[in-house]
């Protein structure tokens, strides 16, 4: 059974609730994510996924950055202006992060960045839990590829997402973690698309990246 009809049963056996079934077909997804040995192989997997974002959007986004760096930036989704370009955060809360970076002494050349989702949901909307677990296996491994020391989640999603937790990045702000399937260490913090419309909690996230270097 092909990659794509073996999702697709566990996205119809996710949606109807049932759980105790789909821990093989997960399985099977999650190894066939194993067989990308490199990000081009992973991007060209990636390309052929089977979802209704693809014609809703103008450019996969796949990743970008420093391909050896410590630190992976990990957001929600592309969008608008990011689906332009194909390129992650470019648009006001990708210029926010570049300030951020710049304000602990770093910039895009010593971190990657990628998201969730690879293409942009329509009209901005949250990724929905089955678009979640889709990607989620492809988001592991291209962390893997990478081999960060330390993933910093932006925004409640891409928290919650990787660590498969309901819990609010209220809660898990600042607080590090680790998770089976990848050795890097997590740092959850705001996402910038917050701090523009809440500008009182960058010195939060500032602190944040802080303490991720200090970590390195």
């Amino acid at each position: 059974m092909s990659e794509k009809k073996l999702c697709q049963i566990l996205e119809w056996f996710s949606d109807a609730g049932v759980s105790d079934i789909t821990a093989d077909i997960s399985l099977s997804c999650s190894e066939t994510q194993k067989e990308a040995f490199t990000l081009r192989d992973l991007k060209e997997m990636i390309a052929k996924v089977d979802t209704p974002l693809r014609n809703c959007a103008l450019n996969m986004v796949f990743g970008t950055g420093n391909e050896n760096a410590e630190i992976l930036l990990l957001g929600e989704a592309p969008g608008a202006e990011e689906d332009r370009q194909g390129v992650p955060f470019v648009g006001q809360s990708g210029q926010l992060l570049d300030k951020i970076l710049a304000a602990v002494g770093l910039d895009r050349t010593k971190v990657y960045i990628t998201n969730i989702l690879p293409w942009r949901p329509p009209g901005n909307r949250t990724p929905t839990n089955q678009e979640i677990e889709l990607f989620r296996p492809y988001v592991l491994r291209h962390i893997s590829l990478i081999n960060p020391q330390v993933v910093i989640c932006l925004g409640g999603t891409a928290t919650k997402a990787l660590l498969q937790t309901t819990q609010g990045i209220m809660q898990l702000r600042g607080v590090w973690t680790k998770i089976d399937k990848i050795s890097a260490k997590i740092l959850p913090t705001f996402h910038p698309a917050y701090l523009l419309r809440s500008p009182s909690q960058k010195r939060e996230v500032w602190l944040d990246f802080l303490n991720a270097i200090d970590l390195l």
